[in-house]
């Protein structure tokens, strides 16, 4: 049964969010404050997370900035209209995706599920066994390891699949629609910027922020050299 928990100090949200999700058939945890959440999310190990980032005790950033030390979790991150800034930082210190309240209860439904299945059977699932080497780029799709220049280095799973459907097709130009329907899932209808933030953090752990070449007014294009 997949796990998710909701980490949010309104009763009335984690209440609503626990009545849409349950029927679904996940098995849910809650969480009211940021030191809980974090203690709850190293104990329940969830599949996902849905996590507010007004939270007492500890914010949902730095809850989130501690828990991708040592976790890959898909993280939803919900924000009030005011927080974009928020939501920016919320996405380049590792969330997948976020929700802005006030938010209808199905559309968070129908997040939580495209993600799962993601998560179930995306390029995560270690069926693939493909190999992607390129001058400075070496992917091994299976064991989901890269190395830039032979250093290992740590992506989310969000940042390896983009990655990966780039690098996959090297020269080609992807819009950002594209992106969000391979990797997010064809249900996804939240905003593109995650796709821009997140290819951003990409670059900025390969060390070699031309890799990946912007192309302006269409997308992106992965630009190495292969072997």
């Amino acid at each position: 049964m997949t796990k998710i928990l909701v980490i949010d100090d309104e009763p009335s949200i984690v209440n609503l969010v626990t009545a849409y999700l349950k029927p679904e058939g996940y098995e849910i945890f809650t969480a009211t404050d940021g030191p809980s959440g974090l203690k709850s999310a190293r104990a329940f190990k969830p599949d996902l997370i849905v996590l507010d980032i007004m939270l007492p005790g500890m914010d949902g950033i730095e809850l989130l900035s501690r828990l991708r030390r040592e976790s890959e979790v898909y993280v939803i991150l919900l924000t009030a209209k005011t927080e974009e800034t928020d939501k920016v930082v919320g996405l380049s210190v590792g969330a997948d995706d976020y929700v802005t309240k006030p938010f209808s209860p199905r559309e968070l439904v129908a997040r939580v599920k495209a993600a799962v299945r993601r998560i179930q059977t995306g390029s995560g699932s270690g069926l693939e066994t493909s190999v992607l080497s390129f001058r400075h780029l070496h992917m091994d799709v299976g064991a989901r390891i890269v190395k830039v220049d032979d250093q290992e280095i740590e992506l989310t799973a969000i940042e390896f699949d983009l990655l990966k459907t780039l690098a996959e097709n090297r020269g080609r130009v992807f819009t950002r629609e594209q992106l969000l329907e391979k990797v997010w899932g064809g249900e996804y209808f939240g905003e593109m910027r995650v796709v821009d933030v997140h290819l951003g953090h990409v670059r900025q752990k390969l060390g070699h922020e031309d890799l990946i070449a912007t192309v302006r007014g269409v997308g992106y294009r992965f630009e190495d050299e292969p072997l």
